[in-house]
């Protein structure tokens, strides 16, 4: 949580940026991050100094003697406007695309090769100094929530397609999937890494012990009083390293997304995030990373790209012999196949579309989930959930890789909790938010067909087809040309309206007219 006084820091910046020609929100963030990035490196070499003082071992130095004066403790105390932009264009982006010095050099290295310094006024650059050196970059507890109020400020979608999904369905979506501190987990979409970053916060949360969730309070800026929740995750114990080095994993090929990717989960906490410069559609992908195109993971969450440039030529013939198309879309669900362990999970946002698509790919594709795969669930989304990027309809498919269907869980989500206008304004109050009687109702499901598997008899609380949420057997999906729109499958209950009797109304109405008629000769006659 942040309160309001940090939140004007970060519009101040964002004012300074939008006054100093810089319009553009995602390169507003890029440059920031290269701000904050610089500032992270010096950080972590002062640590390691300390560290090193303290225990007599050496470590491998981020700055050499001649690159002391490109620290940021060094930076913010040049005096000169002129000086400082020189040094920052000329010689601290130099450094970053030559140096692979450190973990964090070595993570941004292959994202910075072609890092430009946007920023063309030296006040305007002083001014963002000067900003970024007051944020509270060494708190861990406010960091990640820091950079994910500045990605809130991406209000436009990239030119393939790409948008912030917002972060309370990325966070239903893994409160339906659970994961497990043992899992791999990608987004081969990955974009700013929203769905990597919160599953981090979840695995904190879940693996946080009572004595391990530090409580306290905060004052935001209207003055109220609200509590502050840390978790440590202190009971992820031996599962520590492989969450820090091997459990998330993302790929995308817009540079200046992977950048930010990158630096969000770094903010978050994750030490070594495993992010990757990489159009995973194209058969490279297998070439270059081979256990990871391949049954690679154990789950999956992507937002992939509804539209955008597609190379078809370059596309993954193995992925095409599963759907022959052009549409990213119902590639992208091929992909996260083929990148899935047998067994293995996914919850993946598509258009509604691929639901009710009547071409040979669309059909293709539903029975490959259906017949080939565990198609478990369809989590229908309001239209306006990705305002303003998009006004798409859009629905999360839960599926599992091999095994059979045998019925799918379907839920009509009316509410997200916010206005499905432009302005996505919070609400209150009954019937506002559905997510948490879907998340409640996937777990109810899910617990009830891990009761039936183990030949215990569950209940048949999903039949009521006029329900929220009800379950379809693959049979009914198989009669209806693999149809998954909900539409298709919900039961509509019209009630009878009793309406009165026509000649009765006209008889009231010729009465009124009566008495109106007596009034105003009553009138006439006292004038």
């Amino acid at each position: 949580m942040i309160t309001g006084q940090l939140k004007s820091k970060i519009d101040k910046l964002w004012e300074e940026f939008w006054i100093g020609g810089i319009a553009n929100p995602l390169t507003v963030i890029e440059q920031i991050t290269f701000l904050m990035y610089a500032r992270l490196l010096d950080m972590n070499e002062t640590s390691d100094e300390k560290r090193s003082q303290r225990t007599g071992k050496s470590f491998n130095r981020r700055f050499n003697d001649q690159q002391q004066h490109l620290r940021w403790s060094n930076l913010v105390h040049i005096e000169s406007a002129d000086k400082l932009m020189a040094t920052v264009k000329d010689e601290l982006f130099p450094y970053f695309k030559n140096s692979a010095a450190g973990v964090e050099g070595s993570l941004f290295a292959e994202f910075m090769k072609d890092a430009q310094l946007m920023v063309q006024k030296p006040s305007l650059l002083v001014k963002a100094v000067e900003m970024v050196n007051d944020l509270p970059l060494d708190k861990s507890d406010t960091k990640g929530d820091l950079y994910e109020y500045l990605l809130s400020k991406l209000t436009t979608a990239g030119i393939n397609g790409q948008f912030r999904t917002p972060r309370h369905i990325i966070r239903a979506m893994i409160d339906m999937m659970d994961p497990q501190a043992t899992d791999r987990i990608c987004d081969p979409a990955c974009g700013t890494a929203g769905f990597l970053s919160t599953t981090y916060e979840f695995m904190l949360e879940k693996y946080s012990s009572a004595e391990g969730t530090i409580r306290s309070s905060v004052t935001d800026d209207k003055g109220e009083t609200l509590e502050q929740v840390l978790y440590t995750g202190d009971l992820l114990g031996e599962h520590r390293k492989h969450i820090d080095t091997d459990m998330f994993h993302g790929f995308d090929f817009d540079a200046t997304m992977l950048r930010i990717a990158a630096m969000n989960l770094v903010m978050h906490g994750v030490a070594e995030p495993d992010i990757h410069y990489q159009d995973t559609l194209s058969q490279r992908f297998k070439e270059r990373f081979p256990q990871e195109a391949e049954q690679g993971f154990d789950l999956i969450l992507a937002n992939p790209p509804f539209k955008g440039s597609l190379d078809e030529g370059d596309v993954s013939p193995d992925i095409l012999k599963k759907v022959k198309t052009k549409k990213t879309e119902l590639l992208f669900i091929a992909l996260i196949l083929r990148m899935l362990k047998l067994g293995g999970r996914a919850a993946v946002i598509v258009p509604d579309g691929v639901l009710f698509g009547s071409s040979k790919a669309h059909q293709q594709l539903r029975a490959e989930l259906l017949d080939n795969n565990q198609l478990e669930g369809i989590l229908s989304l309001p239209s306006g959930v990705f305002k303003p990027y998009a006004g798409v309809s859009t629905a999360i498919i839960f599926f599992t890789k091999g095994g059979r269907t045998d019925n799918v869980w379907f839920y009509d989500l009316a509410a997200d909790g916010f206005s499905l206008d432009d302005k996505r304004t919070p609400l209150k109050g009954e019937n506002s938010n559905d997510l948490p009687d879907a998340i409640a109702k996937w777990k109810q499901y899910m617990a009830g067909r891990l009761a039936s598997d183990a030949g215990r008899p569950t209940s048949d609380e999903f039949s009521d087809k006029t329900q929220k949420a009800f379950i379809v057997s693959a049979d009914d999906i198989r009669a209806n040309k693999y149809d998954l729109s909900i539409n298709r499958y919900k039961e509509v209950v019209y009630q009878q309206e009793e309406y009165e009797d026509p000649k009765d109304i006209l008889k009231r109405l010729k009465e009124l007219e009566n008495e109106i008629l007596s009034d105003l000769d009553e009138l006439e006659g006292m004038l």
